[in-house]
């Protein structure tokens, strides 16, 4: 097996367990906008904020004004 093959298979085998570990998510906010993330958010209750990624971006939403996390299935 030549070097690109084996780099190639490698990377296919990557992008799988990448996409096997995501978890989506819909964030349902109390004034009732839903947002939908690939991966689970980070909920950090003693600052007392919900930590996401949207469009590349890293996003705090307040737990007080979050109704419902659920996982998308």
């Amino acid at each position: 097996m030549t070097l690109n093959k084996f780099l190639l298979a490698f990377a296919i085998a990557g992008a799988g367990v990448v996409a096997g570990c995501s978890t989506p998510t819909e964030i349902t906010t109390k004034d009732g906008q839903t947002t939908m993330t690939a991966d689970e958010p980070e909920i950090n209750e003693d600052k007392g904020f919900v930590t996401y990624e949207k469009d590349g971006k890293e996003v705090r939403t307040n737990t007080s004004e979050v109704k419902q996390i659920e996982e998308v299935k």
